[in-house]
């Protein structure tokens, strides 16, 4: 079955930098752009980045454009994002998604147009 696993979330101190993993399984991972997506407490679920299946285009949104960079090496089925200069308003749990291959490309990304998700990684940022 599907399955998508982020690992490499932890507590990490403001102007920090930190890489999230994102293992899948059970499909065909290089036919599939995969996204990033966090939610706040209190906060709706937000994407911040998506990556294509060849991973040679990568998408950002404006709030985290120069500090995130995501990343995938399809020969291990994972996808990365490293994030850099953390601030306390990146405090938030980390969800990566599979891209449904049968929905239009939109952006900035919507959560209906991933169909599998992982469990999440929590981020905290704090001094």
């Amino acid at each position: 079955q599907v399955q998508l696993v982020e690992s490499g979330g932890g507590l990490v101190q403001p102007g920090g930098s930190l890489t999230l993993s994102c293992a899948a399984s059970g499909f065909t991972f290089d036919a599939h752009a995969i996204g990033w997506f966090r939610q706040a407490p209190g906060k709706e679920r937000e994407g911040v980045s998506c990556v294509s299946a060849n991973g040679r285009y990568k998408y950002y949104v404006d709030s985290v454009e120069g500090r995130f960079n995501i990343s995938r090496d399809n020969s291990e089925g994972t996808v990365y994002l490293q994030i850099n200069s953390l601030k306390p308003e990146d405090t938030a749990l980390y969800f990566c998604a599979r891209r449904s291959r049968t929905i239009p490309w939109r952006w900035p990304p919507q959560a209906p147009d991933f169909d599998y998700w992982g469990q999440g990684a929590q981020v905290y940022v704090s001094s």
